[in-house]
């Protein structure tokens, strides 16, 4: 049974940084897709980056990119994404996710990915 631990959120002010881990448990190593999405309170849950396992081919959102940074460890079934430059409006619940397929190159949505973590909440004051 894949299961999918994200870690990581905390609150911090505008302009810092956290680190978000996601470690997963339940399969073995194979090509997959895992993303990073979002979802604010009354708002969609949205692609925020993906990476493809076997390339380490990245996709970021336009409001994440040059501030936020997807990488893997494949050794051990984590990824991360570093979070720079934080902005009040990158207040979220974040959830890693996981599907057996190649990334999108266009902008992830929730359909795409079949695996799910419970998020880690990441609030970013003024």
């Amino acid at each position: 049974q894949v299961r999918l631990v994200e870690s990581g959120g905390g609150s911090v002010q505008a302009g810092g940084s956290l680190r978000l881990s996601c470690v997963g448990s339940g399969y073995d190593y194979s090509s997959h897709c895992m993303g990073w999405f979002r979802q604010a309170p009354g708002k969609q849950r949205e692609g925020v980056a993906t990476i493809y396992s076997t390339t380490g081919t990245t996709y970021y959102a336009d409001s994440v990119k040059g501030r936020f940074t997807i990488s893997q460890d494949n050794a051990n079934n984590t990824m991360y994404l570093q979070m720079n430059s934080l902005k009040p409006e990158d207040t979220a619940m974040y959830y890693c996710s996981l599907n057996w397929a190649i990334c999108s190159r266009y902008r992830p949505t929730p359909e795409d990915f079949r695996y799910w973590g419970r998020g880690t909440q990441v609030t970013v004051s003024a």
